[in-house]
């Protein structure tokens, strides 16, 4: 199925979730924030939270440092 990543399209397997999408991006999930269609998804629903075709979704990395 078809998403938009970021502003950039990409294929992704159906049936895929939010914390399918981040572990084949090699992201850990405790230090993104994942927006699905202008919804902030909480953390605790990457598992149960299902990707459809054309979903657009942001992902924010946090990154450390002073």
């Amino acid at each position: 199925m078809h998403i938009t990543l970021n502003g950039e399209a990409i294929d992704i397997a159906e049936g895929s979730t939010v914390a399918g999408l981040l572990e084949h991006l090699q992201l850990q999930r405790e230090r993104v924030a994942v927006e699905v269609n202008l919804d902030i998804v909480p953390k605790n629903a990457y598992d149960g939270h299902g990707l459809s075709n054309g979903d657009r979704i942001e992902i924010v990395h946090f990154v450390g440092g002073g």
